[in-house]
């Protein structure tokens, strides 16, 4: 029941009755965003870590094997009579569960695309005919293995993350496609949009954190990138942005991840949700990105956003071994997604974010390099003593 959820919680009186739910595989920077805006959300994704069960109304851990969000085990937690149709906003984790989608938005308002979009933008082939239909740049995809695997890569469809792309071999094992490989630097653009028009919100830059067998593991991204950067070539991002938001009707907070180089770009996936780079927008002066998101939703989009000073890093800092955290360990205000304590931190695992803000985007990168240096450095020297 609702008390069983983590500690530090409240219980539910007329006063505090939470607004509505967030779930997403890591739901801190919903929480976040929701914090800033002054709402109340009770929280459910993987880890109900320490700094998102202190912005949220109450926080659950939902079990999990793998890095998926469990249905049953989400629509147990929902089940209470404390959240009954409470609308819910949902993040990163149900791309490859649009029936799930459908299931829970038979209960209650469900806040973002719905099922079919994203089962219509999460299905390779199906994506990949609507943006040939479009004339937006895309690399060719196929259902089956390469005949020479050697310029190709595999995924699995309906993922996030980047740990689950591989280099492309003689098999391709169920629920995964194969993607040609191209040139170019990662570069993502968060939008609005409301079933019609495309807002941009920014531009960023990502990076990998290579891991035994995962070569593209998510590392961290940078933002926003000036308009220097952008250019032409960022206008004609945001056009291909707005050409699928009319085609499928997209809504709220959006990711289009493309690559971009020398030779021109092409649009890699749409990602029909909030996503990781709420932290390098979500800050003064612009307004909460869950209320944008609400609004948008809703049909509405603002009439311009506030420019953002300077840039921000967030990096995924990774245990490269296991790593014991001591109870109340105190984490450094730059950090977010931390761990309760005590714990143990398995090897390959993620340990925390590290935020850091820069006057540029090299700086701001850097800095948060040092900051995850000295972090585990920090970490270390308290296993050994």
């Amino acid at each position: 029941m609702f008390k069983k959820f983590s500690r530090g919680e409240r219980s539910l009186t007329p006063k505090t009755v939470p607004e509505m739910v967030v779930v997403a595989l890591s739901a801190r920077a919903l929480a976040a965003s929701a914090c800033r805006g002054g709402r109340r959300v009770v929280a459910f994704d993987l880890f109900a870590d320490a700094d998102t069960a202190a912005m949220a109304h109450s926080c659950l851990a939902l079990p999990s094997p793998r890095l998926s969000i469990p249905g049953a085990a989400l629509r147990r937690a929902l089940a209470v009579p404390e959240l009954h149709r409470l609308p819910l906003v949902y993040g990163a984790g149900f791309e490859d569960h649009p029936d799930l989608l459908a299931a829970l938005a038979l209960d209650r308002p469900v806040i973002g695309n719905g099922a079919e979009t994203v089962k219509r933008l999460k299905t390779p082939m199906v994506f990949a005919a609507l943006l040939a239909r479009l004339g937006i740049p895309h690399p060719e995809i196929a259902a089956s293995p390469p005949a020479d695997p050697g310029g190709w890569l595999i995924k699995r469809a309906g993922a996030s993350g980047g740990a689950h792309i591989r280099p492309a071999a003689s098999r391709l094992p169920a629920g995964h496609y194969a993607q040609r490989r191209m040139a170019g630097r990662p570069v993502s653009l968060l939008f609005l949009a409301d079933g019609r028009r495309a807002m941009p919100v920014g531009f960023s830059r990502q990076w990998v954190a290579p891991a035994a067998g995962q070569p593209y593991r998510y590392g961290g991204a940078v933002g926003p990138l000036p308009p220097s950067l952008c250019g032409a070539t960022g206008a004609a991002m945001i056009v291909a942005a707005s050409r699928i938001t009319a085609a499928v009707g997209l809504v709220g907070l959006n990711s289009a991840d493309f690559l971009a180089g020398p030779a021109g770009w092409c649009l890699l996936e749409i990602n029909p949700r909030p996503g990781a780079t709420l932290d390098l927008f979500d800050r003064p002066p612009m307004p909460s990105l869950l209320d944008l998101h609400l609004a948008a939703c809703a049909g509405e989009l603002a009439a311009e956003l506030p420019p953002l000073a300077g840039c921000r890093a967030a990096m995924v800092v990774y245990a490269s071994a296991p790593v014991p955290l001591p109870d109340r360990l105190r984490w450094p205000d730059w950090t977010a997604d931390r761990p309760r304590t005590p714990a143990l931190i398995p090897a390959g695992a993620p340990l925390c974010t590290v935020i850091a803000d820069g006057p540029d985007m090299l700086e701001a990168r850097r800095l948060a390099g040092r900051r995850a240096r000295g972090l585990c450095l920090r970490l270390a020297l308290a296993e050994a003593a």
